[in-house]
């Protein structure tokens, strides 16, 4: 059955830096915006907050919308499933305090699931850095953005 799954993403950028999330998704290692899932009932801003609480620690705020995919994206894991991905861009109500890495994930024998944040200088973003198509582009939009201002 061909289905639709709503993800929803932050652009959070600090010092200038932006915020990525690593992660080891059934076995492949990941690069991407920190954020998730809609949850059935839930509305697209709650979301973005409930995920950036649960991934760090923290609440955020929503600035503004940032992007909404535009074009047609089949799920990495469930290719019958197409992928639209909502992103705004965030900002940490307090300083960040959560733990940060600076390696990518662990993907030893025994690890099924692992997840770290890191920083990413504005000045070195590039596409290269994130996995997946739509993450992939809103990094390009904001490489843009930032060459505009």
């Amino acid at each position: 059955m061909k289905r639709f799954n709503v993800r929803v993403y932050g652009v959070c950028i600090y010092q200038g830096k932006v915020l990525v999330a690593d992660e080891l998704i059934k076995g492949k290692e990941v690069t991407k915006f920190p954020g998730g899932g809609l949850e059935f009932g839930e509305g697209t801003l709650d979301c973005i907050k409930r995920e950036f609480l649960e991934e760090t620690g923290q609440e955020v705020k929503v600035i503004r919308h940032f992007y909404t995919t535009d074009f047609f994206v089949a799920s990495a894991f469930h290719p019958d499933n197409q992928v639209i991905s909502i992103y705004y861009q965030v900002e940490f109500v307090a300083a960040p305090a959560f733990k940060e890495n600076e390696k990518r994930v662990d993907t030893g024998e025994n690890v099924h699931s692992s997840f770290v944040l890191r920083w990413i200088p504005l000045s070195t973003i590039s596409e290269e850095e994130f996995t997946f198509a739509i993450d992939k582009k809103v990094a390009s939009l904001l490489i843009s953005e930032l060459a505009n201002t």
